[in-house]
């Protein structure tokens, strides 16, 4: 989190990140220019400048896919919520690969063309009716353009000036680049026919995407099927059972309306908040309770358990919620106080000896 708006806001992490995406990049265009020819005669047989536009070009699509795997393996797994954090620093370093693939075309392709070069590119192939033959470039042009808007808008300024909802929308268009991307590397391979790796390369990113989402899309409709219990007396919300809650983590419930509410467990208190990050709709309850603040996992924006207020000096907020315990089960009121409202947590050993009051015993005489 920053108050200011700046370029970067570096932090060892992110340095971190940046440096090995950054060695990773380097390193694999080295092996691919040494080791391919040595592996695919298909390869041997071509120009350096055409292998090293298919190493930045094969780079690209594969950073396209794991920056499009980390989301849902973040929901998998926990583990790979590194990985989540500065996710845009991957995605503004695949898009500089696939402009840098772009370049090496262009200037190899249409180096000494009469016409400037990208009018020589979108004119040169007008096969449109034949798929053999069709313009793949077309689709590669179109993807990168969007890797451009994508990267030049990752900055929370713009999140901020176009808004949350708009933003995030803008930047599902990730998955229309990643599909013209695949025609443009389809199509490209059906014109050349000689290396079967790109196929299977393709095959492979297709499946291991398609399976990643379909299980966490699972995961999510789990949770959403698994429709809360409304009590009938007090129209609140059950939302889970008291022990299910680890300390310094959340259960997640569903409200009526179909909002998800996060129930924390911090120094055996229980508070109630949106499930939805004010920074990108980013799932709270999946994060912790760091330093007493109700953390997202996503890009670590935080909120006070008390009131859903983000600490000074940001201005961050997010709806709060009463909860209480009856029984065993942790009940929450699907109505949300207005924004700002402190709430003191629920202490659990009162509202367990509330919920379970000591009956008095008598003396019968001998």
């Amino acid at each position: 989190m920053s108050t200011a708006y700046k370029p970067v806001g570096w932090n060892r992490n992110k340095l971190i990140y940046d440096a090995v995406l950054l060695c990773g990049v380097v390193a694999y265009i080295l092996l691919y220019l040494k080791l391919a020819p040595l592996l695919s005669p298909s390869v041997r047989a071509v120009d350096t400048p055409i292998l090293r536009m298919r190493a930045f070009g094969s780079l690209a699509f594969l950073l396209l896919t794991v920056v499009l795997a980390i989301g849902p393996l973040a929901r998998l797994d926990p583990r790979f919520l590194p990985l989540l954090y500065n996710r845009r620093h991957f995605g503004v370093i695949t898009a500089a690969v696939a402009f840098t693939h772009a370049m090496f075309v262009l200037d190899w392709y249409f180096a000494f063309s009469a016409t400037p070069k990208l009018t020589a590119l979108f004119t040169s192939n007008t096969s449109f009716g034949s798929i053999a033959g069709f313009p793949f470039e077309l689709f590669g042009i179109f993807a990168l353009v969007i890797l451009i808007v994508l990267a030049a808008t990752s900055h929370d300024f713009w999140l901020s000036f176009l808004s949350p909802p708009v933003w995030k929308a803008m930047h599902m268009s990730i998955y229309a680049a990643y599909a013209a991307v695949v025609l443009h590397v389809g199509l490209g391979a059906a014109i050349d026919g000689t290396n079967p790796v790109t196929a299977l390369s393709l095959t492979a990113s297709l499946a291991a995407l398609s399976i990643l989402h379909l299980l966490a899309g699972r995961r999510e409709k789990a949770i959403d099927d698994a429709a809360s219990r409304i009590e009938a007396e007090t129209g609140w919300v059950d939302v889970g059972a008291l022990d299910a809650i680890q300390e310094g983590r959340a259960i997640v419930g569903v409200l009526p309306q179909g909002e998800r509410v996060a129930v924390f467990r911090f120094k055996n208190r229980l508070s109630a908040l949106s499930n939805l990050c004010s920074h990108q709709n980013g799932p709270i309850g999946e994060g912790k309770v760091v330093l007493g603040f109700a953390t997202c996992p996503w890009h670590g924006y935080q909120y006070r358990l008390e009131d859903g207020c983000a600490p000074p000096p940001f201005k961050e907020r997010v709806r709060k919620y009463r909860v209480k315990v009856s029984g065993s089960r942790v009940l929450v009121d699907p109505v949300a106080v207005p924004l700002g409202t402190r709430i003191e947590p629920v202490t659990i050993a009162e509202a367990l000896s509330a919920s379970h009051p000591s009956t008095p015993t008598t003396r019968t005489s001998p």
